[in-house]
């Protein structure tokens, strides 16, 4: 069998192809059992489906590839060709390689970013759920899986924010002890603030209002992360008791000012507010930044946060890849020490057959009265000759065709000494 990974990912693909051919957890079973079904090569099948990858975790026999190919087009409605120009395929050593890299975080679109692990996770518990996976890929994934956690423990890929959202949440970390026991409003409905709002609650903050222009797209977001809803005329009453505010909306002017914060303020006793504007031009006020117990923080300001973060954690990926290179070194020897245990194995049953029939000749002649250095004599001389017999007649044909290198590993197999040549 052969490990394969084929897919499509953020560099080989632009959204719109990627989320042509994203499996949903609905669709993920059935996709599941038909390459199983479809495909007698397929033996064992993970699927890893994201926003920026989807991708194929294949134990075969035989080569499926331009089949699997066919099928991840036909199965989302598109043509072979449409896809085939953004697949990459990966065999065997190189297939492991990029799992461990993708599960750690080397292979996203921010680097380090530490979702894919989970994603991951949930995709091998699919696939063990659909039957689809065996000895093989469990073997293969489990070390994937170790791999990627010793990277987050020995190295600082995860560790510095490398996105304006990332940070924000980040420094709102080390002003409150307990995020997850704030009061949180959300200006605005866009990518970013879905971010933010992604990171929010992996923090267990559940206390969120999203205010939005578009009541709308408010209302979608909220639904998503089981927050509140408000229009945009609902900022003053919201921000009452505001604990942290992060805002990015693409409004021309600003729409948090001071007096508003300030009342605000009056109405919180003073408690520290920690406000965070991404948005260009500014959401907030600079004059907000003057008050007492507001943090404000503008996206210049989370820029270099970001920036030295992406510096760290290119350092970290570079110890990053050296552990990877360790551990698919350490992979192939695997695989060759593998690789010898079947010769070894059917080495040892050949020699164990020669040594029971000779034992039971002589069992036999001693039963006949032959004396019993006689009989073990012979038994020692048989043994040997039998046991050398295959050897010798390959190595003489080897030094007949001169072919010294067969001469040699022999020597170095059975550790004869042929230091000195004969003239």
């Amino acid at each position: 069998m052969a490990l394969i990974t084929l897919g499509v990912n953020h560099t080989t693909a632009p959204v719109d192809l990627r989320e042509q051919v994203a499996f949903d957890s609905v669709r993920l079973p059935d996709a599941l059992a038909q390459l199983l079904e479809q495909f007698p090569g397929v033996r064992e099948v993970v699927i890893l489906s994201t926003c920026n990858r989807t991708e194929l975790f294949l134990a075969v026999d035989g080569e499926v590839e331009p089949e699997v190919m066919a099928w991840l087009a036909s199965y989302h409605g598109l043509l072979t060709n449409e896809l085939e120009p953004h697949i990459y395929v990966f065999e065997q050593l190189r297939a492991v390689q990029h799992m461990m890299r993708v599960a750690a975080g080397l292979d996203s679109l921010i680097l380090g970013e530490p979702q894919i692990l989970g994603q991951f996770k949930e995709a091998i518990r699919f696939s063990r759920k659909a039957h689809a996976m065996g000895p093989e890929l469990e073997q293969a994934l489990g070390k994937v899986l170790s791999v990627a956690k010793r990277i987050r423990t020995e190295t600082a890929i995860g560790r510095n924010s490398v996105s304006v959202a990332y940070a924000a949440v980040t420094l709102a970390g080390r002003i409150f002890s307990d995020l997850s026991a704030c009061k949180v409003v959300l200006i605005g409905a866009g990518e970013t603030i879905r971010l933010v709002a992604e990171y929010l609650c992996g923090h267990h903050v559940r206390n969120i209002d999203v205010v939005n222009r578009t009541l709308e797209n408010a209302e979608t977001l909220a639904t998503e992360i089981d927050g509140s809803a408000w229009p945009l005329g609902a900022l003053a009453n919201r921000i009452l008791q505001a604990d942290i505010v992060i805002s990015s909306t693409g409004s021309a002017i600003p729409i948090l000012g001071k007096g508003l914060v300030e009342r605000a303020q009056k109405c919180r006793r003073h408690k520290p507010m920690f406000i965070v504007d991404l948005a260009v031009p500014r959401d907030v006020e600079t004059q907000v930044g003057d008050l007492d117990s507001v943090y404000l923080y503008t996206v210049d300001d989370l820029n270099a946060v970001v920036e030295e973060g992406l510096e760290q954690r290119q350092e970290a990926a570079c110890h990053a890849e050296e552990l990877i290179s360790e551990e698919v070194a350490n992979w192939t020897r695997h695989i060759r020490g593998h690789r010898a245990v079947e010769t070894i194995r059917a080495l040892r049953e050949i020699h164990l057959d020669i040594s029971e029939k000779e034992l039971f000749r002589a069992l036999k002649s001693l039963e006949s009265g032959k004396p019993a250095v006689e009989v073990m004599s012979q038994l020692s001389r048989n043994l040997t000759n039998k046991f050398l017999h295959m050897p010798t007649v390959v190595l003489r044909s080897a030094a007949e065709q001169g072919d010294l290198l067969l001469i040699e590993s022999a020597a170095r197999l059975f550790a004869v000494d042929n230091a000195e040549e004969s003239d």
